[in-house]
């Protein structure tokens, strides 16, 4: 299996393991968006809260040039550290939310 077939299945795992959590509150579900082709991968919440309706990304990862591009982490905790533990390198991880300078350094 080659980096990018491995990686993109663990991108894959630890969205779809967001995708079991119950919102605490409001008629929400999460949704697994994956595309193998243009390699995006997302989580996005869809439903009703106290009347209002809700809507968007919570997580949205691509992958590109030989690395993992967090573009969005919208999770508490983050997933950079469920990616690592999964067995991404820490240093093929992208942190793309964050400006160009704090990248290299925190990534």
């Amino acid at each position: 299996m080659d980096t990018t077939t491995r990686e993109r299945d663990i991108v894959k795992q630890v969205i779809q393991r967001y995708a079991q959590f119950k919102p605490s509150h409001g008629d929400i579900r999460l949704d697994t968006v994956f595309d193998d082709t243009q390699n995006r991968y997302a989580l996005m919440q869809v439903g009703w809260d106290r009347g209002r309706r809700v809507r968007g990304n919570l997580i949205y990862v691509t992958l590109s040039e030989g690395k993992v591009w967090v573009e969005y982490d919208g999770m508490e905790q983050g997933i950079t550290k469920d990616l690592i533990a999964a067995g991404i390198p820490r240093d093929r991880i992208v942190l793309a939310f964050l400006p160009e300078e704090q990248t290299a350094a925190t990534a």
